[in-house]
């Protein structure tokens, strides 16, 4: 495991470059440091959520993602760290799974909002997003392994599903896109 920190300011980074876990100095503009930033406000984003009176069974799946994306942030950092396999993925498949069951069939786009839980969870999904164009990008120069990116690309489903459910446990509307091109 990587170094603790017992000071937070080291000065080390004035230059502006970032230490990774084997000790390397990357620049920090690399696209390995953008996206460990760009995880780290996925995750900051879902503690916003978290903060909120959300749904059990949302906030507790939360829980699990704000573990996992700080695992993905240490894979990032140590290469050699493998902390995402194929049952997370099919525990936020089989989650998505069981929401989607109870929720109608979409007929329309919807426009992120109807609550402030559900917009702050589009948020997330917008960045979710973010994250995931940063990961292709990083794995054009250097090989990720897909499990990464199968995690990012499923957690976006995942958070849209959980703002049309919670807004179904408020008792909230979905508000629709109104199509000018539908006939």
């Amino acid at each position: 495991m990587g170094k603790r920190l017992s000071k937070i300011y080291t000065k080390t980074g004035d230059s502006g470059t970032t230490a990774l876990a084997d000790g390397a100095r990357i620049s920090k503009t690399n696209i390995r440091v953008k996206l460990m930033g760009a995880v780290d406000h996925l995750n900051s984003c879902i503690g916003v959520i978290r903060a909120e009176q959300i749904d059990q069974d949302i906030d507790a799946m939360l829980t699990k993602v704000q573990h996992h994306l700080f695992d993905i942030g240490g894979e990032l950092c140590m290469p050699e760290l493998t902390a995402i396999n194929d049952s997370v993925l099919e525990e936020l498949e089989e989650s998505i799974d069981l929401m989607n069951s109870e929720l109608q069939p979409l007929k329309e786009f919807i426009l992120p909002g109807g609550s402030k839980v559900a917009a702050a969870l589009h948020m997330a999904r917008t960045q979710s997003r973010l994250v995931e164009t940063q990961f292709v990008e990083l794995h054009e120069q250097s090989a990720q392994r897909s499990q990464l990116l199968s995690y990012i690309n499923r957690l976006s489903d995942w958070l849209f599903v959980a703002a049309r459910f919670q807004l179904l446990k408020n008792g909230n509307a979905e508000i629709l896109w109104s199509n000018p091109y539908k006939k």
